[in-house]
Parts: structure tokens; C-alpha cells; sequence
């Protein structure tokens, strides 16, 4: 099934809870925004083009509960729970995105309340549907550069749970790998959740797609004795001029990719390039809990001692910046981009090819 979608029958959003993947798999339905908020905030679901897709039917649920009856009265909600739900997650541009594309879709339309959120739900699906579309797109391009038998280093979780369906970094190693490529993946457990340790695996294990847990800062090791040909990440913004913010670590294996000279290439749909940002020193990074650095993820163990548990104190940023410098190429759904960003990436927005 997709990540996130809508139930025609009961007029509810089902999505996969990330949050306890690989044990247990289990769907849970929404027909309030206030909860679904809560839910993007608490990563039952995560990555940004899921993000933004649960945010469009995160109006579609608003539109439903809204008692309004006039349309414009409706539009008003609506404006309303874009406000909640562009709170939860504010670092990923697709959220903000998407909510707009349909607010001005609700703005646009005749008719009465009715209109107005029919007009919603459509929206909110071609979105989802759309990124299906896209992300075969960008794995098709970007499986290009996917050479058979090589070894790649992927950070965080770019598959179809991070995405509607398919994925963005990940689904490029999954289109090489059915296009007969040999590949193999080694997966940066992604601290302190371990999104590639618990999800990036679990989706290789289905695939079939032979791969290696590592931690995140055995990344070097294997950079530096010549073990990986490449490394994709994915990116939740990218600014106009190819600074990329995506899961905290990106950064340090940018950096240690660069030193030995492999290929770096995030992954990304134009939908996630913020060509209002000039750079990525503009980008809100989201600060969360601390409770996610001091607690392992499963079963509760401490990592700062028992005697010091309620003076501990930690930091714990989602994400980071990669100066674009270090990046090789972007991927995109309509090619790949190469420096200079500042030209090509508004080139791959505008709908252009500029591949080298």
C-alpha cells in the first residue's frame, strides 16, 4: 500500500506508523487535522514528500470537520489549519508547499462550500499522485549514475516510506538494482532515531537488495579505504544555490565523501528546491525533543548515567546544512543537476534538461 493515503469508503487518511516499524506494521486512520498534526510532529509519518502529501489531506480532513457552509466562511478554516499544520514540521519545504497549492486551488474555485471542498480532496490527491510519478522519474535518472557493482553509502530513509510510494534517494538504488544492476547499500543507521537502521533496512530486506548496517561515523572508515563509489541522500530543502538541509549527519558525510573524492548526489523533486532561499544559512532547522538523544530507541535504556538521568541535558537538531560545494549533482525528476545551482537548479524548476 502507499504511505499515506485516502479512504474513499470512510472519508479518513491511513497511513504506515513509522514509528514502530520493523516490529510491527500497523495502519492508523485520521478524521481530525488537529491529531494529524500531532501526528507529523511525532513522525508516524516522515519525509518530505510524505509530509507534504499528508499536509493536502490534512485539508481535505479540515475541509470535512469545517461546520462552514458558506465558502468563504470555509476558506477562512481552511487558512486556519494550514497555520497548524505548517507548525508541525517547519524545516521541510513540502509541507509549506503543498499546503499552498491548495489553499489557492480552495481560492480559485466557484461554487459553493460543497465546491470548495471537493475541489480540496482532488487537489490533495493529485499531489499524492503526482509524487508517485516523479519519484520514478528521478530513479530513472538518477539510476544513470549507478554503475553495476558499486557500492553506495545511503543516510536516513529515502523509500517509499518517506515519500507516497516508491522514494527519492532510495528508490534510484532500487531502479538500478530491478535494472539489473549489482548493487550494494551500506545503511548509516541515522542517530537518534535510526530511520536507516529500522526503516532503510527493512525496505532493502523487502526488495531484496543486498546491504550492511553500519554507524554513522563508520561512514569514514569505509569512504577513506576506498570500499564506496557512491553516496545518496535525500534532502527535506534545497536552496537556490545548492545548499542541501536534510537528516542530521548529511553534512559529515558530505564532508568525508569530499575528502576521497566520491560522489555525493542528493535526490530530490523540484517541489522540495526553494528558489526563494538563497542560500542555506536561511533554512529553519527544527529542534527536537532531547529525550530522543538521552533514551535509546527501544526499550527505554538510558544513555546518560542513572545518577546524573534528571540533570542530563542534551541538543538534538533534525537536520543539518551541506554547503553545496560538496555536492557533486542533484537529481531531479527532470535531470540532473550540476554546479552552477544557481542556474541549473531554477533550470530543473522551470521544467529544462541540463544534464552534462
Amino acid at each position: 500500500m502507499r504511505t499515506v493515503q485516502w479512504n474513499y469508503q470512510t472519508n479518513q487518511l491511513e497511513m504506515i506508523d513509522q514509528r514502530i516499524l520493523p516490529g510491527a506494521f500497523k495502519i492508523i486512520s485520521y478524521d481530525d487535522y488537529h491529531v494529524l498534526a500531532q501526528a507529523i510532529t511525532d513522525m508516524v509519518v516522515r519525509g518530505a514528500p510524505a509530509i507534504g502529501a499528508t499536509a493536502g489531506f490534512g485539508l481535505a480532513l479540515a475541509a470535512q470537520q469545517s461546520p462552514a457552509r458558506e465558502p468563504d466562511a470555509l476558506r477562512a478554516d481552511l487558512k486556519h489549519a494550514s497555520e497548524v499544520l505548517h507548525a508541525a514540521r517547519p524545516t521541510a519545504v513540502n509541507l509549506a508547499w503543498a499546503l499552498k497549492r491548495v489553499l489557492n486551488v480552495a481560492a480559485a474555485v466557484p461554487g459553493g462550500a460543497d465546491d470548495v471542498q471537493s475541489a480540496v480532496l482532488r487537489e490533495a490527491q493529485r499531489i499524492a499522485d503526482e509524487d508517485v510519478e516523479i519519484n520514478q522519474r528521478m530513479a530513472r535518472r538518477g539510476s544513470e549514475l549507478i554503475q553495476d557493482g558499486d557500492t553506495v553509502i545511503h543516510h536516513c530513509n529515502t523509500g517509499a516510506l518517506a515519500t507516497v510510494d516508491w522514494g527519492t534517494a532510495l528508490g534510484v538504488i532500487r531502479m538500478a538494482y530491478e535494472l539489473g544492476k549489482r548493487v550494494h547499500v551500506l545503511v548509516d543507521e541515522t542517530r537518534p532515531r535510526l530511520q536507516g537502521a529500522r526503516l532503510t533496512a527493512w525496505e532493502l530486506e523487502q526488495y531484496g537488495i543486498p546491504y550492511d548496517i553500519i554507524s554513522d561515523n563508520a561512514a569514514g572508515f569505509f569512504l577513506r579505504t576506498g570500499q564506496v563509489q557512491k553516496c545518496f541522500v535525500g534532502s527535506d530543502r534545497t536552496a537556490a544555490n545548492g545548499d542541501v538541509a536534510n537528516k542530521i549527519g548529511t553534512y559529515m558525510l558530505a564532508l568525508a565523501a569530499y575528502d576521497n573524492d566520491v560522489p555525493f548526489y542528493p535526490v530530490v523533486p523540484t517541489s522540495t528546491i526553494d528558489l526563494s532561499l538563497a542560500s542555506g544559512e536561511l533554512i529553519p532547522i527544527e529542534e527536537r525533543n532531547p529525550d530522543e538523544v538521552l533514551d535509546l530507541q527501544k526499550g527505554g535504556l538510558h544513555t546518560a548515567p542513572a545518577s546524573a538521568r534528571e540533570n542530563a541535558r542534551a541538543r538534538n537538531p533534525a537536520f543539518d546544512v551541506t554547503p553545496a560545494r560538496l555536492v557533486t549533482g542533484i537529481v531531479t525528476e527532470n535531470g540532473v543537476a550540476y554546479p552552477p545551482f544557481e542556474i541549473t537548479l531554477r533550470n530543473m524548476v522551470e521544467g529544462g534538461k541540463v544534464d552534462r
